[in-house]
């Protein structure tokens, strides 16, 4: 998400380890405003906040509270089931996300950042472990769904990212953790998150052309391939959702026109402001469907995702009927209080499923975020907090632990708070696996 304006005496370091001028702050959480490496001052803040909630018995226990309503899966549920407590196959259902047998599923769970950025910084693939004791520790927390940013250079095996952690070595760790991912119950979203292309207009966190921090919109050479790929390897697993583009923001390209930014968002082409031919949502759908994948997929709308407000009027034609709008929230974004999402936002979620693929604050606080997911459950909406990694700890962005077994800063005690008042017991009319 687009990080507000820095502080006069703020300064930061772009990919090349440049010096940013104040109130340039690229978007968080994608480096390079994050330091390559967890520095010493940081442990050291992520320990004093852990003391601090440890003292004050908090615990996080991230499990799902669905809005009154059980997801219990089906092991195994259709297409990509390969056992007992494999997350089910998923479709949608008028404006709801469902099982093969019918059942409402919520997702509440938690981004893993990592994988969009390590390669491409030639720090390896993921930042932190992915590791199946580590899946199931977001899994005894009650994560249902995890969120997987990817990069377009890595997964397609462009020439500048280390070999070692591009193409092929990149697709088999990443499929390799998706896979452990659903088999474990859990749902999976995976999301193009940073692209080729080289843009330096308005609101421009980015002048490199390659794929190493956030640009407006997907490239037309490498997106399409991408989500190709992407979409032949995961076909048949319907436990994995596909969100199309991170945080779109072609309107700032287009200084300020909606207008004219909803309509790169879905048709692409040479886009205003943009130097680069820019791949529409529409064709990285096409790409998806002719890969043969029915998968659920995400779009998230205008302004780093937060505007919905002609999602609907621009919603991409989908063969399979499988579409959700994408939306992310945080407390620094235009459209942050009930008046809005009630105007702009439940109209969307009365017609198709809203996931919320981030929410979140940079306080480090729950203040945002208990009365937005309050909201969102009243309209039986998914939504994953930004992150589960240690090394943003508040310090950087926002972070739900201060180490993988589950520890909490204060924001995520604060989700833990909301999804699990209480733990879920199961019963035969409820199993213990939900997705």
């Amino acid at each position: 998400m687009r990080f507000p304006p820095a502080r006069p005496d703020d300064r930061r370091r772009d990919s090349a380890g440049a010096a940013r001028a104040p109130g340039s702050r690229p978007p968080f959480p994608r480096p390079g405003w994050l330091p390559r490496g967890l520095t010493a001052s940081r442990r050291a803040l992520g320990l004093g906040v852990l003391a601090a909630l440890l003292a004050a018995g908090a615990v996080l226990g991230l499990v799902t509270a669905l809005a009154g309503h059980s997801a219990a899966a089906t092991a195994g549920g259709g297409p990509g089931g390969s056992g007992p407590g494999a997350a089910p196959a998923l479709h949608v259902a008028g404006n709801e996300l469902a099982t093969a047998a019918g059942q409402r599923v919520v997702l509440h769970g938690a981004d893993r950042s990592g994988t969009e950025f390590m390669c491409v910084q030639d720090h390896g693939i993921f930042d932190g472990p992915a590791s199946q004791a580590s899946i199931n520790a977001m899994k005894a927390h009650g994560i249902n769904a995890v969120r997987v940013p990817l990069n377009e250079a890595c997964w397609n095996g462009d020439s500048y990212v280390n070999p070692a952690y591009a193409g092929a070595h990149y697709r088999a760790a990443v499929d390799g953790y998706v896979r452990r991912l659903t088999s474990s119950g859990l749902a999976a979203i995976v999301d193009l998150h940073w692209t080729d292309g080289s843009y330096t207009g308005p609101a421009s966190a980015c002048v490199d052309k390659t794929a190493t921090c956030q640009k407006p919109m997907p490239d037309a050479a490498g997106a399409p391939r991408f989500w190709k790929s992407v979409a032949g390897t995961f076909k048949g697993d319907n436990a994995v959702i596909f969100d199309l583009f991170n945080e779109p923001y072609p309107e700032q390209a287009a200084h300020g026109s909606t207008a004219q930014g909803w309509t790169c968002w879905l048709h692409g082409g040479q886009c205003p402001g943009i130097s680069y031919p820019v791949a529409g949502m529409q064709t990285l759908l096409d790409a998806v469907r002719s890969a043969g994948a029915s998968n659920v997929v995400m779009a998230g709308g205008l302004t780093w995702s937060n505007d919905l407000a002609g999602w609907l009027a621009h919603k991409p034609a989908d063969p399979d009927h499988n579409l959700a709008a994408s939306w992310h929230s945080y407390n620094f974004n235009a459209c942050s209080t009930t008046a809005c999402w009630n105007s702009q936002i439940a109209p969307v979620a009365a017609k198709v499923p809203l996931i919320a693929g981030e929410i979140g604050e940079n306080d480090c606080a729950a203040k945002y975020i208990t009365p937005l997911t309050q909201w969102m459950d009243t309209k039986s909406a998914s939504y994953l907090a930004w992150t589960w990694n240690t090394d943003f700890n508040c310090a950087s962005g926002p972070g739900l632990i201060t180490s993988y077994n589950g520890q909490p800063t204060a924001f995520g005690a604060g989700y833990e708070a909301h999804i699990h008042p209480a733990p879920i017991q199961a019963t035969a009319a409820h199993p213990a696996h939900q997705t």
